[in-house]
């Protein structure tokens, strides 16, 4: 029986849950022209003096970076499978979160909102302007930022973004994190196509950049998004403020770290093949394929790589025409292919939704809150009236005391864990540790996620009558959750 007073130090841990550090990284993919005066040394050859960070703390990026330089690029996997890919006319979106081991990632429910004129929304790093409506939204997102990993707003709306690195160097300036642009595209957009817009006149007038993870070293990248609504979908890839977007109505399609849009670009910067030209990334003869030219390396290399990208979209094809959510979160809790990440880099939150293409018909959107898909439940969420702020995946607020606000930033880390990460750290350790009764946990949590699913199944073909029984829904299927751990 676990109680109040259980802590993850009374079992025998294996990483992740046993593993801490001070995670410090730079660029994963080693990119020599870095632009960034924050980082913790300056990378040339020449010099190695630290810049902002102490002697000690420059010495230790260093080895890291080093270290970083022979490891594959971490980052997330996102995908979306539409009819006829799918069954029973539905579009099927998932993600998984892939963050730092330690970072703990909540799950939060804003409603819509009217704003006066001349308002500012204060994001991770900069203030912007406000518009006057906002819509309701649910959120996946690192509990020390403004923005979001991975989530869905009241229309059905979609979102998941991605690092990814190339050609330009990613910017270390203050500006929107890709994770405050995801929010921003939920909270302002009711369609698919209009987010993306959100997203690309946000980053022509605010740009991207700042430190995306919660340390005093630098890890800066570029972002690419995967933006779906009952409809279709859109992905789009960035690099700096330039950016190509491709439109996709049938089929599937997934992102990961990389840049993947070729040659069939439905919308675009209006310089962003000038910007390539100038920089002698092309020549202006050649076809352009957006990957080609703002990539360090080519679309083949990548196929041939081997990577979770195409182990991605092998999982998807091999399910082509009966993808449902079961199949999504069996994708995203495969660890063979690494679409389920372990190690220092590590899936902290998953992300299924279900879109019926009949607009009578409610989406329902399952978040798992705790890391690793395989040892997590998928919990349903449904946009209803009156729905109240989910506390028990919420994480604490440090309000302007965070240090993540205070300038110099990330001196120290509060402690953000939730009541459902608190319960599952632990129950994920005597998983780890006790076979018989971790495979009788793992049971339990299986037969709840499959009744909830079944439970869902109803409302995804009859639709809603009554939405009061749903304002609670995603609160009472946590409290479930962890009375399935409290008889562990």
């Amino acid at each position: 029986m676990l109680t109040g007073n259980d802590s993850v130090s009374d079992y025998p841990l294996t990483p992740p849950f046993g593993f801490r550090r001070s995670l410090v990284v730079f660029n994963v993919l080693g990119n020599e022209n870095i632009k960034s005066g924050a980082s913790c040394y300056r990378n040339d050859s020449s010099s190695r003096a630290p810049v902002t960070a102490s002697s000690t703390v420059a010495y230790f990026c260093t080895l890291f970076d080093l270290a970083l330089r022979m490891m594959t690029p971490s980052s997330c996997d996102t995908f979306v499978a539409l009819p006829p890919c799918t069954e029973g006319q539905r579009v099927i979106f998932g993600k998984n979160s892939d963050r730092p081991c330690d970072e703990v990632q909540e799950v939060v429910f804003f409603p819509s909102r009217h704003y006066s004129t001349g308002e500012k929304v204060e994001c991770t790093y900069i203030e912007i302007e406000q518009v006057a409506y906002t819509h309701a939204v649910v959120l996946s997102r690192p509990a020390w930022l403004w923005g979001a990993e991975m989530g869905a707003n009241e229309h059905q709306v979609c979102i998941g973004n991605e690092a990814v690195w190339g050609r330009e160097s990613a910017d270390n300036k203050e500006a929107l994190l890709g994770m405050d642009l995801v929010r921003l595209a939920l909270e302002r957009a009711d369609s698919a196509e209009k987010a993306l817009n959100v997203i690309v006149e946000l980053l022509e007038k605010h740009g991207q950049g700042g430190n995306c993870m919660e340390d005093e070293c630098t890890f800066t990248y570029h972002n690419s998004f995967l933006i779906c609504d009952r409809n279709e979908a859109w992905v789009l890839e960035t690099s700096g403020k330039y950016w190509a977007a491709e439109r996709v109505e049938n089929g599937y399609r997934n992102i990961s770290n990389q840049y993947s849009i070729t040659t069939k670009i439905d919308k675009e910067h209006p310089r962003m093949r000038e910007y390539a030209r100038e920089q002698g990334w092309w020549d202006g003869k050649v076809a352009f394929s957006f990957a080609e030219v703002y990539s360090f390396m080519t679309t083949a290399r990548i196929e041939a790589a081997g990577g979770r990208y195409c182990e991605g979209r092998r999982l998807l094809e091999k399910s082509k025409g009966h993808i449902t959510a079961d199949t999504m979160m069996d994708i995203l809790r495969d660890k063979e292919s690494g679409i389920n990440m372990e190690g220092m880099f590590m899936t902290t939150g998953s992300m299924v939704s279900v879109l019926p293409k009949d607009q009578s018909l409610p989406g329902v959107h399952y978040f798992t809150a705790t890391p690793d898909p395989e040892r997590s439940v998928f919990k349903p969420f449904i946009f209803v009236a009156d729905i109240k702020p989910l506390n028990q995946t919420c994480s604490p607020c440090f309000g302007e005391d965070d240090p993540v606000k205070k300038k110099p930033r990330f001196q120290n880390k509060p402690n953000r864990k939730h009541p459902l990460f608190i319960k599952h750290e632990v129950v994920a350790a005597i998983i780890d540790s006790t076979r018989e009764k971790g495979q009788r946990i793992v049971q339990k949590m299986q037969e709840l996620e499959k009744q909830k699913m079944a439970d869902m199944e109803k409302y995804l073909t009859t639709g809603v009558e009554d939405s009061t029984l749903l304002v609670h829904l995603f609160s009472n299927t946590v409290d479930e959750e962890l009375r399935v751990y409290s008889k562990a």
